[in-house]
């Protein structure tokens, strides 16, 4: 991939010749929610890819469901809260052997309450922008968060995936 995410014209051109042929894109959604006190919500997957890692709540979105249902259900599936989800925050793909997802994160205010892990979470946290830095991130995450504003000031901003 090149370094906004996207694929090189190098990549494009490989696949064009006969490279085998990649799994099917899948819509997804991510929620960039945030509690009355701007913690961010982050779940550590359990399942691959990136398992261990910590990102984003969310998930596959399933036919009929508009992103703004299927964000609130992987919300609730995952760490047991609900939100306000909102706009539109950003849009990735991630491509891996096995995988592409088009992933449309979108803003969420969180209502009160503890999360709780489920689903397809080992653990969930609301973190300080500031620990993430410190933070084992899903790939990509940390330069995501940084583009919409959700990187401790003054921190360098991370890599992109």
């Amino acid at each position: 991939m090149g370094e906004d995410g996207g694929v090189t014209a190098e990549q494009g051109d490989k696949h064009e010749r006969g490279a085998p042929a990649r799994a099917r894109p899948e819509v997804a959604v991510g929620l960039v929610a945030r509690d009355r006190a701007g913690r961010l919500l982050l779940v550590r997957r359990a399942n691959p890819p990136a398992k261990g890692a910590w990102s984003l709540p969310g998930g596959r979105v399933e036919a009929g469901e508009t992103m703004a249902a299927a964000a609130a259900r992987e919300l609730r599936e995952e760490t047991g809260l609900s939100a306000r989800v909102g706009a539109v925050a950003g849009v990735v793909e991630r491509i891996g052997s096995g995988y592409h997802f088009v992933i449309v994160d979108l803003w969420a205010e969180l209502n009160e309450g503890e999360p709780v892990a489920g689903d397809d979470a080992a653990a969930v946290r609301l973190v300080d922008l500031a620990e993430l830095p410190g933070l084992r991130l899903s790939p990509g995450l940390g330069a995501f968060l940084a583009g919409i504003g959700c990187w401790p000031a003054g921190a360098p901003p991370p890599p992109p995936a």
